[in-house]
């Protein structure tokens, strides 16, 4: 017994030595934490702040794309996240489950909202290790309306987080030159950022984002915020807001007007773009195909904007910058003769179009309103001279890309090492050119001489509203001189204006447009030109109104299918002709106060009485001039169904012996009509208006006969005063 309490009282020593020793132990422990503040090299202060301390991200907003009157074209908006609850843990009352209780019902309803298939998302829903899920691009950047409509089922476990994408209110509205922007989902974050992929909103990217902000706070075991602690917040930084030269009215008229020929003539390109020739800024810009940047519909046809990214060959529209620069040198004569049809070039032979009789003699001026190859030719080659013409290409800026703030642009090519290469570049064809760069030498002849560069930003402000950029209008170059801008104006107004101008079609009533019109060829795979009827790059460059144009405007279709009676210039004109006027009207410019001349085809008078024929012609006001003493009408000019003027000559050629008639004061192009009709071999001197001619008048003309005029421009003093109908028709 007493060995047995001896022992007990051995080991309760022991216990009590060995608490005692852990106790100062722990003692010393404690005091040295204390003192120091640390436990292996941790500082424990620092270790209970990082048990509470959160951080809360602040997002900033990306900044908005608005026209040049503060229209909205981009912005941010909200979005929503799909989220399933998987785990049961969730669900404290069972009548009121907050997870996804029935997967296969779940999934069958989701499926008719998002793009996904019901096998797919079931499989996601069947994932019983996860305690949330995701439905991966199918269930990101939903819509308000679409989120309203899945909580509408009321699926329990269904959920959403909401974050934001780019929207655009207009829909499809200057798509390739806003381009898109869409939610890029960060792996490594869980979190979505929106991020420019085309157009302006791709090559603006770094002034569009923000920088996102946050917030630092001490918190309790449960997330809430400890009273007494003082929350840390850096400000998010949203991004700059662009605001844009375009117009949203004068941009919504052009798409309308441009999807309805679309619909119409489906062409396979459609191009168009107005602007101001006083500043460069582009009002308007858009294309076909194009696509809807919400929906990415249509993106698939074409990445390019046409406008900046492709060249080709332009055209009879090129004829407008051939036509300036022999102004400019003081070469180009209206009224001087040439004969139409072709031209030989090193063994090649260059050929006007089907409009145009071979062999027919016309002025220099019907050669513009016709758009004569031949007569571009003879003027670049024989009157500017090879050397002069390149130097002119280069001025109007067909070199070098434009510079125009917009991503991708490409420059054009002039061909001009073969003879053939430089008469083929006068009328347009061969060298390769972009629209952009037509716009912006058109824009030296609307704007007395000064070429402006063109541009799509207007102003960048910060996320105060402060202008921290702002585009200032440049002159890239000055061509040519204002008088001479002035001059080809009035030119260029008569291909409009005369009823046998290739751009007739294009008229606005109550504005004088001034324009050109365009017809290129097509190369094929096989370097060849393509021979089908409407193989062709069909275009309109135009500026109104033509006494100072305050708006111009390109449009050009590719090779359209044309409805039975229409061609390719009505389907042009139905985008030129709306958007111009309506765009006139909106600027307030006023129509000009013309008074029209009343005009008629012409009837058949071919075996007519003369005197009875003679006094209907008078009655409608037309001058009649009879050639030929006989009593009946053999022949007439101008010809059955021909446009005339109130005004204009109109000759009558009788079965009797003809006499000359006293030419004095006639213009050329009506001397014409008696030559025609005699059956004479006119030489012509000079250029304006008859003064002398060699068969007096009275005097018998025969078949083949020499006719000799010379020609003389009126004295400037008198011809306001001494109108004549071909003034008024070519001036």
């Amino acid at each position: 017994m007493y060995i047995k309490n001896k022992n007990m009282n051995i080991g309760a020593a022991i216990l009590f030595v060995f608490f005692v020793l852990l106790f100062f132990v722990l003692a010393g422990r404690f005091i040295y934490i204390q003192v120091t503040g640390q436990v292996d090299g941790q500082v424990l202060a620092t270790k209970a702040q990082e048990k509470t301390l959160k951080q809360a991200g602040i997002e900033s907003s990306r900044g908005s794309i608005t026209d040049r009157n503060g229209a909205v074209i981009a912005e941010d908006t909200s979005s929503y996240t799909l989220i399933a609850i998987l785990s049961s843990k969730m669900t404290v009352d069972e009548n009121n489950p907050k997870h996804v209780v029935d997967p296969e019902e779940t999934a069958k309803k989701l499926a008719k909202y998002i793009d996904m298939d019901e096998s797919k998302i079931l499989k996601i829903l069947s994932n019983k290790g996860a305690f949330q899920v995701e439905f991966g691009a199918a269930g990101r950047g939903l819509s308000y309306a679409k989120k309203n409509k899945i909580e509408a089922l009321k699926l329990p476990g269904i959920t959403f987080v909401r974050g934001t994408k780019r929207y655009y209110p207009n829909g499809v509205f200057a798509s390739h030159v806003i381009g898109y922007a869409e939610n890029q989902y960060n792996e490594k974050t869980k979190k979505e950022n929106v991020t420019g992929k085309l157009g302006l909103e791709k090559a603006l990217q770094s002034k569009l984002e923000g920088t996102n902000g946050k917030m630092n706070y001490e918190s309790d075991r449960w997330g809430f915020l400890i009273p007494g602690k003082e929350e840390k917040i850096i400000q998010p930084k949203n991004g700059e807001d662009v605001q844009l030269t375009l117009d949203k009215k004068i941009q919504s008229l052009l798409e309308d007007s441009m999807s309805k020929v679309q619909k119409t003539y489906n062409p396979k390109k459609l191009i168009a773009i107005v602007s101001n020739p006083k500043t460069g800024e582009i009002l308007a810009m858009s294309q076909r195909p194009t696509f809807n940047p919400n929906t990415k519909e249509g993106l698939s046809d074409t990445w390019k904007n046409l406008s900046i990214e492709e060249n080709f060959e332009p055209g009879s529209t090129m004829k407008a910058f051939t036509l300036a620069a022999a102004v400019e040198e003081g070469v180009f004569q209206p009224n001087a003769y040439f004969q139409a049809g072709k031209y030989k070039v090193q063994g090649s032979e260059l050929k006007d179009h089907r409009g145009i009789t071979p062999g027919k003699w016309m002025t220099y001026l019907q050669g513009v309103q016709r758009s004569s190859n031949v007569a571009f030719v003879k003027i670049a080659l024989e009157q500017l001279g090879e050397e002069k013409f390149r130097e002119y290409l280069t001025k109007f800026g067909f070199d070098e890309p434009t510079g125009i703030d917009l991503p991708n642009e490409v420059g054009g090519k002039i061909l001009f090492k073969e003879k053939v290469e430089k008469a083929t570049t006068a009328f347009g064809q061969g060298s390769v050119i972009t629209p952009i760069q037509q716009i912006q030498a058109f824009s030296a002849i609307a704007n007395k001489g000064k070429m402006m560069k063109p541009y799509v930003i207007d102003e960048i402000k910060d996320s105060k509203g402060n202008v921290i950029e702002k585009t200032k209008p440049t002159v890239a170059g000055e061509p040519i001189s204002e008088e001479t801008a002035k001059t080809v104006l009035g030119y260029l107004e008569t291909v409009v204006s005369d009823e046998k101008g290739t751009g007739h079609i294009y008229g606005i009533d109550g504005y004088k447009v001034a324009g050109k019109t365009g017809t290129a060829q097509i190369p094929g795979p096989n370097g060849r030109y393509l021979s089908g009827f409407t193989d062709y790059w069909f275009s309109f460059i135009g500026a109104a109104p033509a006494e100072d144009p305050q708006l111009t405007m390109y449009v050009a279709m590719l090779q359209p299918e044309l409805p039975s009676g229409k061609t390719a210039a009505d389907g042009i004109s139905e985008i030129f002709n709306p958007v111009m006027s309506n765009s006139l009207r909106y600027y307030n410019i006023k129509p000009a106060n013309t008074t029209k001349k009343s005009s008629m085809k012409i009837k058949d008078y071919v075996g007519k009485s003369v005197s009875e024929t003679s006094q209907e012609l008078k009655e409608h006001g037309y001058e009649v001039v009879v050639l030929g003493e006989g009593d009946m009408i053999t022949q007439q000019a101008p010809a059955v169904d021909t446009m005339i003027i109130q005004g204009e000559k109109v000759v009558l050629k009788t079965n009797g012996p003809m006499k000359m008639h006293d030419l004095t004061g006639w213009s050329l192009r009506d001397v014409m009509k008696i030559v025609n009709l005699g059956e004479l071999d006119l030489n012509v001197s000079g250029s304006g208006y008859v003064t002398k001619q060699n068969i007096k008048a009275g005097e018998a003309i025969s078949k083949g006969e020499y006719f000799i005029i010379e020609l003389q421009s009126p004295d400037p003093k008198k011809e306001e005063s001494n109108k004549k109908v071909e003034d008024e028709v070519y001036d």
